[in-house]
């Protein structure tokens, strides 16, 4: 399908989604306060069948395994100088990325893309913004072959972790082999599993609580199908589960300039020429919470974000007031881990 075709297909399926989606009477009154011509007392919409749907803590995760997996997440030898963790580019305590545009790396140079949070990654249907790992496990190995990150061999890291006693009698209490690639790659998988961010305003919401957001956050929504955002961002994780190319109506990289390798997206994974441009749709579950924005990390605000997106995605200018309620719902997407929220929205 060449981009032409391309751009005019994705057109129909935005539109016909946006058109599926736009809401009821009755949930317009419920965002805008309610009809004034309408006197019956206001009533929760029924939201079991929305586009998005609430996080739930996850279940059937050996409890053992995560707190294994935690550990080894934070283990900076698992980098080639015993200087390099998973958290030196995932803050848990923070957005479970950072705030770089492209991550320091290894011996004075930087990360190619920026930096996608690993909070609900499990719930991507592939890892990376071009998706070459097909799951949490090929990630892992991934950044322990990568020059610029961890630079090592797996036949390494067991060597050093088998001199640590703890770790010997951790893993053998868990897995028969002990301590071997596969074992140490499913443990931080498990933990990374369990990085599910619960109860937010937006899922309160969305389970019953009227109150839970404000009425700027429930236009925001609104807002949020009817131009058609929904179309790519849906689902649990608000995205993450299908690859679309970046330009559909406009040339993002003939705006911004300067293009690089990493620019191809899957084209350099699969070598297609349908693929050229073409990324995993990032989750905004955590996206008030991550800028800077997009795979080269070029925006510095959500609004900025959103105004592109419509730009170059749907083929829309979007008026400021709109964007600034899409903004205010997407700040009731981050939700809790460990009954704490994350970080701050700006």
């Amino acid at each position: 399908m060449n981009i032409v075709k391309q751009s005019a297909f994705f057109s129909v399926i935005v539109l016909l989604v946006s058109a599926l989606l736009i809401p009821s009477p009755l949930f317009a009154d419920f965002v805008n306060g309610g009809s004034s011509e309408n006197t019956t007392p206001l009533r929760q919409p029924d939201l079991r069948h929305e586009p998005i749907q609430p996080l739930m803590q996850p279940e059937g995760l050996d409890p053992h395994k995560v707190n294994l997996g935690e550990r080894l997440f934070h283990d900076l030898r698992l980098g080639r100088d015993n200087d390099m963790a998973c958290s030196s580019c995932h803050n848990i305590k923070d957005n479970g990325a950072d705030h770089h545009a492209h991550a320091p790396g290894r011996d004075g140079t930087t990360l190619d893309v920026n930096t996608l949070t690993v909070f609900n990654s499990s719930l991507n249907h592939r890892q990376f913004w071009n998706g070459h790992a097909r799951n949490l496990e090929e990630q892992i190995d991934a950044v322990v072959n990568n020059a610029k990150e961890f630079a090592t061999t797996w036949p390494t890291i067991i060597n050093k972790l088998k001199q640590d006693k703890d770790y010997v009698l951790s893993f053998t209490k868990l897995y028969p082999k002990g301590i071997t690639a596969d074992n140490i790659r499913n443990a931080i998988a498990t933990f990374e599993r369990s990085l599910i961010t619960i109860n937010s305003p937006f899922d309160r919401f969305l389970l019953g609580d009227a109150n839970a957001i404000s009425p700027e956050a429930k236009a925001g929504y609104r807002l949020f199908k009817t131009y058609g955002c929904v179309a790519c961002h849906q689902g649990r994780n608000v995205g993450g589960n299908l690859f679309v190319k970046l330009g559909v109506f406009k040339d993002y990289f003939a705006v911004r300039g300067n293009p690089t390798p990493v620019d191809l997206g899957r084209f350099n994974v699969t070598g297609k020429e349908h693929d050229r441009h073409v990324f995993r749709v990032p989750s905004l579950r955590l996206a008030a919470l991550t800028p800077p924005y997009f795979h080269d990390g070029s925006v510095a605000t959500l609004a900025e974000a959103v105004s592109i997106m419509a730009e170059h995605q749907l083929g829309r200018t979007i008026p400021g007031q709109d964007i600034l309620h899409i903004v205010t719902f997407l700040k009731s997407l981050p939700g809790e881990y460990r009954g704490k929220q994350l970080g701050r929205t700006p």
